[in-house]
């Protein structure tokens, strides 16, 4: 989640299936007319106007994420989604978009909140709490959270649902994949049906809350006397399907750890590549959102603050199974087995271009090649990210459009990625290939 910028103002949540059809309705027009209006201005200069170039118009583009923002929900979060699995794959003008959307974060105004915590706590519910503070302290495409004082002296992080947005995820779902599908820009061939299925399914367990309450204390429980980690406590009295409690606990923000002494950058990042790797060889579930906002951690101690368990799932011994062999494959550099756990996986398809399967493999020993070496892997180091677009653009300029993949596949490298990346920020250096030798 997001932490409002102190400038940002309250926007009521459209709540009713009929008023956010509405706004959708209204930005599509809106773009249609200044489609037209560039159209014909085109026309009379003696040009003929391609589609392409009147529809990705700053201006359009402007008005969709505003819209999408405004609404927060499955429209905002299908966007977040899209663009962090799909990022390769769409048009830099639609990336661009959604990719805003994971920074917007607009809050609900205090008339509308109370009405929502009437909803969902007993009547009388205020006069248990010392102080409530009505200005979120995060906010996200689903809820905000506020933090609070009970009168028998807790101190809470309270996270609040939007209202409105758990009835509206199929017809969100379904208005933002035709807005997507209205640019024209998906790749030939490329099949977005199963990127807006998993969105919708995954939407509709991210809003029970009293779900994720439960993966917030078993996460509690996983990590238990490991100190290098902190899981907020869960308040079972205050937990609603719409309203998540849990103890409240400071902390900075997880990339302001890059100005932290080497040591601590070094340690916070080993702290984050095992727990991934425990999280996919120990532990058999994982929250699989490596948004950075999910993370902080103690400037005093290097504790790292885990939040937000909302994508969490659980993972199948087969996929478990198979990541650890592409994993012993690639430190192996077996190119032959991992060949065949891709195909197996579901990179690619027995009828995949040979020089597309050569060239995929390529890119995975380009990952795996200095993770060989037994000196520790500086995170920091730009030549492998480099190479890897530099890799992924030729793929695509080759014609390649990657078959849908599993959706377990979908969220690991999700993780994979969002980890090194942060990893990264923190200018960390890991002995990568130790961790992974104890794993696989």
């Amino acid at each position: 989640m997001a932490r409002p910028p102190s400038d940002s103002r309250p926007l009521p949540v459209p709540s009713s299936r009929i008023s956010r059809l509405t706004r959708l309705s209204t930005m599509t027009a809106g773009v249609a007319g200044n489609m037209a209006l560039r159209g014909a201005a085109e026309l009379g200069r003696g040009k003929r106007p391609q589609f392409r170039d009147l529809l990705m118009t700053p201006a359009n583009m402007s008005r969709v994420a505003d819209q999408l923002a405004k609404m927060r929900g499955a429209a905002m979060k299908v966007g977040q989604l899209v663009s962090m699995d799909t990022g390769d794959v769409l048009p830099p003008e639609l990336a661009d978009i959604f990719a805003r959307l994971r920074d917007d974060a607009h809050f609900m105004p205090p008339a509308q909140l109370k009405k929502v915590l009437a909803t969902h706590w007993p009547k009388g519910w205020l006069g248990q709490f010392q102080s409530f503070d009505v200005r979120p302290i995060a906010a996200a495409s689903i809820g905000q959270v506020h933090r609070a004082h009970t009168r028998d002296g807790r101190d809470m992080a309270i996270k609040v649902q939007y209202p409105g947005v758990a009835q509206s995820i199929d017809s969100d779902v379904a208005n933002v994949g035709a807005l997507v599908r209205m640019s024209g820009l998906l790749p030939k061939g490329f099949d977005l049906a199963p990127y807006l299925e998993e969105a919708r399914k995954q939407l509709h367990e991210e809003t029970d809350y009293a779900l994720e309450g439960e993966y917030l204390r078993e996460f509690g429980d996983l990590l238990a006397g490991d100190n290098r980690y902190i899981v907020p406590t869960l308040h079972e009295d205050w937990t609603t399907p719409g309203i998540l409690a849990m103890n409240f606990i400071k902390g900075d923000p997880i990339e302001a750890a890059a100005q932290a002494p080497e040591p601590m950058r070094n340690a916070i990042a080993h702290a984050l590549i095992e727990l991934l790797l425990r999280e996919l060889f120990e532990f058999g579930v994982m929250q699989t959102d490596p948004n950075f906002a999910n993370y902080r951690y103690d400037p005093a101690t290097g504790q790292i603050i885990l939040l937000d368990f909302g994508a969490t799932r659980g993972l199948g011994p087969e996929i478990v199974a198979q990541y650890r062999r592409l994993m012993r494959a690639g430190l192996d550099a077996d190119h032959t087995a991992m060949d065949a756990i891709c195909l197996e996986i579901g990179f690619y398809q027995p009828e995949t271009a040979p020089a597309h399967r050569e060239q995929i493999l390529r890119m995975m020993d380009i990952v795996f090649a200095p993770l060989r070496a037994d000196a520790p892997f500086d995170m920091a180091d730009p030549v492998m990210p480099r190479r890897m677009q530099e890799e992924g653009r030729a793929l695509a300029a080759a014609g390649f459009i990657p078959p849908p993949l599993p959706i377990d596949a979908l969220f690991l490298q999700r993780k994979f990625g969002g980890i090194f990346l942060l990893c990264a920020k923190l200018r960390a250096t890991v002995a990568v290939r130790e961790l992974l030798e104890r794993f696989v």
